[in-house]
């Protein structure tokens, strides 16, 4: 009988252990990856809403970025240090100056502008893919203001733009959005995150 009640308390012992271990022992969780990206459109795309929004920022007394602007952007398998760059016609010719040390794009669209916004919208996405320090990198394209009735619908956005034969070969994701729907917007950066994380483990190229 003492030989069982030995053989208990030594279970019991290695019970305690095992749980002083776990609750006490554990090590702090792996830091979340870091990746750098740049967001640009032009003025009154919904840039700064969007980020504002995913940095749970108040949506009050938001003023369009006339410079540049940088936010952390928290995510639950990673951090977004996002640039985004102001989209007025005086500023979108000194965008390529910012561009270095990118790991992505972000590109937002109103989709609901006039024609004379959509195709300068057009312009500028044509030449960010085409940017030799972009050209490589994922992109995330946003056709925000789905709410508003006049809001084009990705399928015409897709085809307006061109993006099938412009953007083959390219790792890049086209998403509607607004802000009355921020969990799709959450889902549309997570897409982002699953491209930066495959590029991650891409072979370095010599």
């Amino acid at each position: 009988m003492s030989e069982c009640i030995q053989l208990s308390f030594a279970v019991c012992r290695i019970g305690i252990y095992t749980c002083f271990r776990a609750l006490c022992c554990k090590g702090p969780p792996p830091p979340r990856p870091e990746y750098d990206l740049v967001c640009i459109g032009l003025s009154g795309s919904g840039k700064t809403s969007l980020l504002s929004q995913l940095c749970s920022e108040s949506a009050e007394n938001i003023v369009s970025t006339t410079g540049f602007s940088i936010k952390a952007v928290p995510f639950q398998n990673a951090i977004l240090n996002v640039k985004e760059l102001g989209g007025a016609d005086n500023i979108r010719k000194y965008w390529s100056r910012y561009y270095q040390g990118s790991q992505g794009v972000i590109f937002v669209l109103d989709s609901a502008s006039s024609e004379d916004d959509l195709e300068t919208a057009r312009n500028e996405l044509h030449s960010a893919l085409q940017h030799p320090q972009l050209c490589t990198l994922p992109f995330l394209i946003l056709a925000n203001h789905q709410d508003k009735p006049a809001a084009r619908s990705v399928q015409e956005i897709k085809k307006y733009f061109e993006l099938e034969p412009l953007a083959r070969g390219k790792r890049w994701i086209l998403k509607p959005c607004s802000l009355d729907d921020m969990e799709a917007v959450k889902d549309s950066f997570s897409l982002l995150i699953n491209l930066l994380e495959e590029r991650d483990f891409e072979p370095s190229r010599m």
